[in-house]
């Protein structure tokens, strides 16, 4: 095929998604140190968006092949 790099897969956001699961499970918690439930709740949302942005990135594509 003349032109394969059309139809190949974008690389999408699972980097970018690693990346802001791994800040937000960080940093987020420090910010408001006072109230716990928001500490919490960052730290719960960053570790899913970083999880999910692994699944994109890494697991997603080898379940293809």
């Amino acid at each position: 095929m003349a032109h394969n790099e059309h139809n190949r897969a974008k690389k999408g956001g699972g980097f970018f998604l690693i990346i802001f699961g791994g800040l937000l499970l960080i940093i987020a918690p420090s910010i408001y140190p006072a109230d716990q439930t928001l500490g919490v709740i960052s730290f719960v949302a960053g570790f899913i968006i970083g999880g999910l942005g692994f699944y994109i990135r890494f697991i997603k594509k080898t379940s293809r092949n």
